[in-house]
């Protein structure tokens, strides 16, 4: 049961970063960020046609990063603050868990000897084995 809400989990997150993984994608996600959006809205500032701007729009869909409602003819699309903040918890834990280690890096690094000290103390044991 763990196992598989876990796979779940990292097939959630393969395809959010799939998704992120795309310059064009990231744009009309930080544009999305000031609001919710028509797709002509989108394409607008980009030189793509606006079938690709649809295909774009579809990856972020079904990665779960954005959701789109259709009224008449008009597709609004917006963040969907739920998977944003799966990725960002995710990123959390993985910053954190890297910090710690290189904490305890440091902390190991500050308890060793100098290198200059060490070298001069097996010397002299050298010496002293002679």
């Amino acid at each position: 049961m763990i196992l598989k809400h876990m796979l779940k989990q990292s097939d959630v997150l393969d395809r959010a970063f799939h998704a992120l993984s795309d310059a064009t994608r990231r744009a009309l996600l930080d544009r999305l960020s000031r609001g919710p959006a028509t797709v002509s809205e989108l394409a607008k500032p980009f030189d793509s046609t606006l079938a690709a701007i649809v295909q774009h729009i579809q990856v972020l869909e079904g990665s779960g990063l954005i959701v789109t409602e259709k009224v008449g003819r008009t597709r609004t699309c917006r963040i969907s603050a739920g998977a944003v903040a799966r990725v960002e918890r995710w990123l959390t834990e993985r910053r954190q868990l890297w910090e710690d280690r290189f904490d305890r890096l440091g902390a190991l690094l500050e308890a060793a000897p100098e290198p200059a000290a060490a070298a001069k103390g097996a010397r002299k044991h050298r010496r002293a084995r002679r």
